[in-house]
């Protein structure tokens, strides 16, 4: 993220403003979490962040969804609980925007649920008690502090892969959001900029 804010034309930082605040905090704990010998090859994704962001709740709501199911499978049982709380807290935000009836799943996020029996059955239980209070703010940042380093401890041998995909496949949907969002003339024509003017239209810090 910090070679995202130079490249973008903004103040030193991990925290640029030419990116999504979620999706960021994804690249930096994939980053983090990433072996040494691995982290070489998220290099590449650094540019495909930079104009990536949107003031649509949504986005938030799509990111953690995405991590917290990407990790079910293969995290402890007790991050499992913690993410199938999540899952289905973030579900239900989406579920107004979908079309959907309230109190049904995407199919995708009860398809793995399907996957973690007990770790479902234990998060409904623990919705239902009411023991979560008012929803101050989003939980995507804690979902994602669950997920990504329970991907990297988890009993498999691919965790590097496994979190590079996550990041690649966080990316490709946020920009399917901003095409969905600028429409496809829009992204058409920031296509046909040269890079100097592309980095106006995204980061209006550049000008400074």
């Amino acid at each position: 993220m910090e070679l995202a804010s130079f490249l973008a034309g903004e103040r030193w930082s991990d925290r640029p403003s030419c990116t999504h605040p979620l999706l960021a905090h994804l690249a930096r704990l994939v980053n983090d979490c990433t072996s040494d010998h691995a982290r070489p090859r998220l290099a590449p994704l650094i540019p495909s962040v930079i104009g990536l962001t949107s003031k649509d709740p949504r986005w938030n709501h799509e990111i953690a969804l995405l991590t917290a199911v990407k990790a079910l499978p293969v995290v402890a049982e007790e991050t499992q609980r913690a993410l199938a709380v999540g899952v289905l807290s973030v579900d239900r935000m989406l579920a107004e925007t979908d079309g959907r009836e309230p109190g049904t799943l995407r199919p995708a996020t009860a398809e793995a649920l399907d996957a973690v029996p007990h770790a479902a059955r234990w998060a409904r239980e623990f919705i239902a008690h009411g023991v979560i209070g008012p929803v101050r703010y989003h939980p995507g940042p804690v979902i994602l502090d669950f997920a990504v380093p329970g991907i990297a401890t988890a009993c498999v041998t691919d965790a590097d892969d496994r979190l590079r995909r996550l990041l690649t496949d966080a990316i490709h949907m946020c920009e399917d959001l901003a095409t969905a969002e600028r429409g496809p003339a829009e992204v058409d024509r920031l296509a046909d900029l040269r890079p100097e003017q592309w980095l106006l239209v995204v980061s209006p810090a550049a000008t400074r």
